[in-house]
């Protein structure tokens, strides 16, 4: 694993600084933008390190618990594609290799013999749970926030995420008690 070096300045800061000062457009949300994606590669950084030991990234991670909370743990690749937004080849990738280590198999539909569905082994659901305990340990790499500011980050990707029609349905409460899901 790389050292982790901790700057003595944020960056994105001064880059919304230098934005500002030279009069380029929109850099509260240049710096919000930036922010997002570099957030981004850090809890994915932490959740692949507490993946790692299960021979998983999170595109994997996420395949089997899809499968795992399916009522019948298997689903045809194209809705697997369209609940993890993902473009089919990547699905297609990430079942190739869960299928290699013995996580899922591909079967055919019981009635529609054309259609192709990944099934959960028992082994995938083993691995799906102790991963999951690794990666909760870790809060998802959002470790440093409280449950009540990881709510609050949620709501908020969400809004903006539903504005620009990532999805139809206004998100929930966290909890219907409403105190924060942890």
């Amino acid at each position: 694993m790389a050292e982790r070096r901790t700057l003595d300045f944020d960056p994105i800061a001064e880059a919304r600084r230098q934005w500002k000062r030279r009069r380029w457009p929109a850099p509260t949300w240049m710096a919000a933008a930036t922010s997002i994606m570099r957030a981004q590669q850090l809890v994915l950084r932490d959740v692949d390190e507490a993946l790692k030991p299960f021979g998983l990234t999170f595109a994997r991670y996420e395949s089997l618990v899809l499968l795992y909370f399916s009522r019948s743990q298997a689903l045809p690749l194209g809705k697997m594609g369209d609940r993890l937004m993902v473009h089919p080849a990547s699905v297609t990738n990430a079942i190739d290799r869960l299928e290699s280590d013995g996580l899922v198999r591909r079967v055919r539909h019981a009635e529609d013999k054309r259609m192709v569905l990944a099934e959960l082994t028992d082994d995938g659901r083993r691995v799906v749970e102790e991963a999951t305990e690794a990666v909760g340990k870790t809060r998802f790499g959002l470790g440093e926030l409280s449950a009540a500011e990881a709510d609050e980050l949620t709501g908020l990707i969400a809004l903006l995420r539903g504005r620009v029609g990532d999805f139809e349905t206004a998100p929930e409460p966290a909890d219907p008690a409403g105190t924060p899901c942890q």
